[in-house]
């Protein structure tokens, strides 16, 4: 049986090229770029709540880390390390050998340097901190939006929510509409390059993981600002749209969660250069509505006000 130290070095010790100290010692020594700023976030995915058995160890791996990439994404920041800390039930090696290669896999096309950790026997759990630079002044906040600005978004909403929806059997999909959801649910896409692009044009940003309504939810308390979006304007996959005349696709969209799409603010006179840059990204970037001066969010159909339930998800919600 393989000890800890065994699987550390087997399965999570790779070259540390920009830390001056990685895997192996009681901390990592690190040298932020000089005239950086550092941009910290820490995620935990927990078994039975994150994901499922049948759950392939590699999308595991990939997810730990995208769902931080995200947040690095949201600030307009540059990923550069991570820690990871994992409690495993056993030392199941080829469960590790695949989270190791989703892990890794998402890491290298970031550069993204894994700089230390802990394992520990348990429950199956999986904690991720990632640290990344972003200039002086320039990472996208919560508590910049002012009235008048553009609300948009990033790709489409409601993908991985339908897609879990489908797997709870609270909608029914045909196969071939969940094949082409289910990469949404298991390997999320992290929009780096779109926050990183964002910088000096977005006022807010916030990445979509509790739903579009909580998450912009986030910026309209942090801004002080409210808020007036368009049903008809939020940008929806094909699969999604010939079901949204169901309510649980509808909610899905508006508060399904687990989208690690970008919603950011950005001054009405910037619409045409966002528009260049999702030409640039090769990424549909939307204007879904405006900041407005009156406190609360209105959601409008058709230019009438469109009652929701729920509004995102909450851990501790009942």
């Amino acid at each position: 049986m393989p000890s800890e130290f065994d699987l550390i070095r087997q399965y999570f010790t790779r070259p540390t090229p920009s830390a001056i100290l990685g895997v192996g010692d009681d901390a990592a020594l690190l040298r932020v770029s000089p005239g950086m700023e550092l941009a910290v976030s820490v995620d935990m995915l927990v078994a039975g709540r994150h994901f499922g058995e049948a759950d392939g160890p590699g999308t595991v791996g990939h997810k730990s880390l995208a769902v931080n990439l995200s947040d690095m994404a949201a600030m307009g920041a540059t990923p550069r390390w991570a820690t990871l800390a994992l409690a495993l039930p056993s030392a199941d090696e080829k469960w590790l050998r695949g989270f190791a290669s989703g892990f890794f896999g998402l890491a290298g096309k970031f550069g993204v340097e894994l700089i230390g950790g802990d394992t520990t026997r348990g429950p199956l759990n999986i904690c991720v901190q990632i640290m990344g630079e972003v200039p002086p002044g320039q990472a996208l906040r919560r508590d910049g939006a002012r009235p008048g600005d553009e609300i948009w978004v990033s790709g489409t909403l409601g993908n991985a929510a339908l897609a879990l929806a489908h797997y709870q059997r609270r909608v029914e999909l045909e196969h071939r509409e969940a094949a082409a959801m289910l990469p949404f649910l298991h390997l999320p896409q992290p929009r780096v390059a779109a926050g990183i692009a964002l910088r000096g044009i977005a006022t807010a940003a916030i990445d979509i993981s509790d739903g579009l309504l909580a998450d912009l939810g986030h910026i309209l308390e942090q801004s002080g600002v409210g808020a007036e979006i368009h049903f008809e304007h939020l940008p929806l996959h094909e699969v999604v749209r010939r079901h949204i005349q169901d309510e649980v696709a509808r909610n899905c969209v508006l508060a399904g969660g687990d989208d690690y799409e970008l919603c950011f603010a950005a001054p009405a006179d910037r619409h045409e250069t966002i528009l260049d840059l999702a030409r640039q990204l090769e990424l549909p970037l939307t204007c879904i509505g405006r900041m407005t001066s009156e406190a609360g969010l209105r959601l409008l159909r058709e230019g009438e006000i469109m009652e929701v339930g729920a509004k995102g998800f909450d851990h501790f919600a009942a």
